[in-house]
């Protein structure tokens, strides 16, 4: 073809919620936990995530080419066991989650943290009494990074928010929804699975779906964006996100309004 025809594609863009959080299961962990904000996944969110990502390898009709997690912690174990389970090579069809892959592909995806798909930064998500005292959510993203399949991160990606969102914001639908289009106009040519909170899914579907009202996203569901993207020599055009998800299909239920 030649470089001055203009070439289309179809660009997905998958987003996911963290999976079985040890609090919700545990109320006690949290009064000894250095972090009581930040809990991890309990093992059952480790298998769902992981299943997930299985899931997204075998059913998918496309290849995820990146994925971009919030730095909560249960988002980036989600993260890691779909990670796993998508560059996993010859891995046993029983196996349950990322302690049995025996090697992983690491040039099938590459990973990076967002700081714009983080939790919302409010009493709404966060108790009061359980958000740090001065109101900073500090993550240590090297020791978060370090948690990712090996081979898979991309340190040169600059994040749509260079900082954590500050505590007190009012209303996060503007943040998820500007990330979402912000990360999917930088890689318009490929597809994109971001690992983010219950919120920010559900941002997912009623920005680009009018008149519904999502009502439950469990753990591990995730939405389906598709929108058509061409380009010729160095200008992209992208039209807008249609959202495929079904009510009740992939965990997340909508009603009309």
């Amino acid at each position: 073809m030649d470089s001055s025809e203009t070439k289309t594609c179809q660009q997905n863009v998958l987003v996911m919620r963290h999976g079985d959080r040890l609090d919700n299961f545990d109320p006690t962990w949290e009064k000894t936990a250095d972090r009581p904000w930040d809990p991890p996944l309990i093992q059952a969110g480790l298998s769902r995530a992981f299943k997930t990502g299985r899931a997204f390898q075998t059913l998918l009709p496309f290849p995820i080419h990146r994925v971009f997690v919030s730095p909560f912690l249960r988002c980036v174990q989600t993260a890691s066991e779909v990670v796993a389970a998508l560059c996993a090579v010859d891995d046993h069809p029983d196996a349950k989650s990322s302690s049995d892959v025996v090697s992983i592909d690491p040039s099938k995806l590459k990973v990076s943290i967002e700081y714009g798909l983080c939790e919302m930064l409010n009493t709404l998500a966060i108790r009061r009494d359980v958000a740090p005292k001065d109101g900073i959510f500090h993550f240590d993203v090297p020791k978060l990074e370090a948690l990712l399949p090996s081979g898979t991160l991309d340190p040169t990606v600059e994040p749509v928010y260079k900082e954590v969102p500050q505590w007190g914001e009012t209303d996060p639908t503007s943040r998820y929804e500007q990330t979402i289009k912000a990360l999917a106009d930088t890689y318009p040519t490929e597809n994109l699975l971001l690992v983010t909170h219950g919120e920010g899914v559900s941002v997912s579907v009623s920005s680009f779906l009018e008149d519904i009202t999502v009502i439950e996203v469990d753990y591990c569901a995730y939405s389906e964006l598709r929108r058509p993207v061409s380009w010729r020599n160095a200008s992209v055009t992208a039209g807008n996100f249609e959202v495929l998800t079904k009510s009740g299909h992939t965990g997340v239920t909508y009603i009309a309004n």
